[in-house]
């Protein structure tokens, strides 16, 4: 007796336009939850690319704190404070503000944020991020982030080529002398880097006294968790004290939960499987109904229910299997052209990819166990 496995591959292919449109309809269901997946995931990643670039083991902020894009400040005495703990390395004051952007080239208003921060102590990892901060010591210079999106001007192609490039921020002139490379995020088109000094310059109204991110660095061997707790504990209600990871993780759910965009990628992810879910359906139901005949005699000969049902599943399988591998060639183009119009960091990760032929999978499954209903009330008596 033939396989079920080799039975659900024939039936399948016995109507090739049946089985393209089952394809194409798991393929774009499949697309549509690679594409929010990657969405969800460049949210993610861009809305941590600057804090996680940032030198320190535990993080002051503001008790008004929500997210990098919304600044709020502290007193930096706090920060004082912070340093006379044991097992404190060093301290160093963030500085952070939206400002406005002249284009250099159109003279266009774009809305840009600012970094401020001191030269002489370590505020980034990475010993050449740290090089370029030394190249804006100078009044009026600022650093400009090369990944920055194509609305602020050909300005890195202008820096590379002639140098230093001259411009207005906040109405104030200065000067792009170096570039650096951090990418945007959903609620940061293009950045600067600068000292705190020309970020008072830049911000007039900037609170003095006022930082918007502590950064703590602790000595080797140090426990932040304990250090953390203890800093906590003791210093004022007016700031928050958080672990490295725990920063990142707080800009994260900012994203998920306080903001829009993260519940329309998860709507987004469960649309695709129930769209999916119903073509399916309607495709193996389809099936089941014209070779309904086909079932019952297996039945009469003996088969079980479990045989016939098996077909099914393998059907739904294979679906499932065909139609993911257009939908992944799709989505790395479609992530190319995303990557390329936003700078957001779109790529397809393995991880990511199982997940989605995993959903695919189960999808498909659903479908077939929906579809089967059907074949429980198949008797060979009636049929013939």
């Amino acid at each position: 007796m033939i396989s079920s496995s080799r039975l659900a591959w024939l039936q399948l292919r016995h109507q090739p336009v049946r089985l393209a449109v089952a394809v194409s309809g798991v393929a774009f269901a499949t697309t549509l939850m690679l594409m929010q997946l990657g969405f969800m995931d460049a949210l993610f990643r861009s809305a941590v690319a600057i804090p996680v670039r940032m030198a320190g083991d535990i993080v002051i902020l503001s008790s008004k704190y929500t997210a990098l894009v919304r600044p709020t400040e502290f007193p930096m005495r706090r920060l004082q404070q912070a340093r006379a703990f044991p097992g404190v390395a060093a301290v160093a004051p963030v500085h952070a503000g939206l400002a406005h952007w002249r284009n250099p080239e159109t003279a266009d208003i774009q809305s840009i944020f600012v970094l401020g921060v001191d030269p002489a102590r370590r505020s980034f990892t990475g010993a050449e991020l740290e090089r370029q901060v030394q190249a804006a010591r100078y009044p009026d210079v600022v650093l400009f982030d090369a990944a920055s999106r194509p609305e602020f001007g050909p300005v890195a192609s202008l820096v590379r080529a002639g140098g230093p490039l001259a411009t207005e921020v906040n109405g104030r002139r200065i000067e792009v002398r170096d570039l650096y490379t951090i990418g945007t995020s959903f609620g940061i088109d293009g950045s600067l880097i600068t000292t705190d000094l020309n970020f008072k310059r830049i911000f007039r109204q900037h609170p003095r006294g006022a930082a918007t991110i502590g950064l703590v660095q602790l000595v080797p061997g140090a426990d932040a968790e304990a250090l953390r707790a203890a800093m906590s504990a003791a210093l004022p209600r007016d700031v928050r004290v958080l672990t490295k990871q725990q920063f990142l993780d707080q800009e994260v759910l900012y994203w998920a939960t306080k903001t829009p965009i993260g519940f329309v990628f998860t709507f987004g992810v469960i649309m695709g499987i129930v769209v999916g879910v119903i073509i399916v359906y309607q495709i193996l139901f389809n099936d089941v109904a014209d070779h309904l005949a086909e079932y019952a005699t297996l039945k009469a000969m003996g088969r079980t229910h479990r045989y016939l049902a098996g077909i099914v599943l393998v059907e739904a399988t294979i679906l499932a299997l065909i139609g993911f591998l257009p939908s992944l060639a799709i989505c790395f183009w479609l992530y190319r052209l995303t990557n390329s119009a936003t700078q957001l960091p779109m790529e397809i990760a393995p991880d990511r990819a199982l997940l989605v032929l995993l959903l695919a999978t189960t999808m498909c499954w659903v479908s077939g166990l929906i579809a089967m209903r059907k074949l429980r009330r198949v008797d060979p008596a009636e049929v013939f």
